[in-house]
């Protein structure tokens, strides 16, 4: 028996809707990834870009467990000198951006290097119920219906 290994004529992409209202982030950012390396196909070969196009809608009612909206903290640097800046989960969330926390996630929990950067331009997060991609026809992906513990009750 031969171990298969895909071609670029072997890779079927779909594009797959996930309605983050409600669900916790980091069960839903492990979801994405898995869907964006390919992983939850027979096929998969780590080596291709496998994985479908994921479109997230609601990014802004994604809910953090225990006090990690007030004590998660997002650092960055500007390039300066002194230059390090940070934000919590919660200042992210009620910003002008609070798609980026879910893009964050995700993309820390692909493997770095150039064939993770390629499969992150195939995730789409907005932060409202609006997308455009309706001509796409993406199949609606119940994160909530997966498991009881994917959901959180805002307190």
């Amino acid at each position: 028996m031969k171990t298969f290994s895909a071609t670029p004529a072997d890779i079927d992409k779909k594009w797959i809707l996930i309605d983050a209202e409600g669900v916790v982030l980091g069960r839903l950012a492990s979801i994405i990834a898995m869907r964006l390396r390919g992983k939850h196909k027979p096929t998969f070969t780590p080596s291709m870009d496998m994985g479908d196009n994921v479109i997230v809608i609601n990014a802004d009612k994604v809910q953090l467990t225990g006090n990690k909206r007030a004590d998660k903290v997002h650092y960055w640097h500007t390039g300066y000198p002194g230059g390090i800046k940070s934000r919590t989960a919660g200042q992210i969330l009620e910003g002008d951006h609070p798609e980026r926390v879910v893009i964050k996630a995700v993309q820390r929990m692909l493997p770095g290097g150039k064939l993770s950067r390629k499969q992150m331009t195939n995730l789409r997060v907005y932060a409202g119920a609006e997308h455009p991609h309706a001509a796409q026809n993406p199949e609606v992906l119940d994160v909530k219906a997966m498991n009881p513990k994917n959901t959180r009750v805002a307190k």
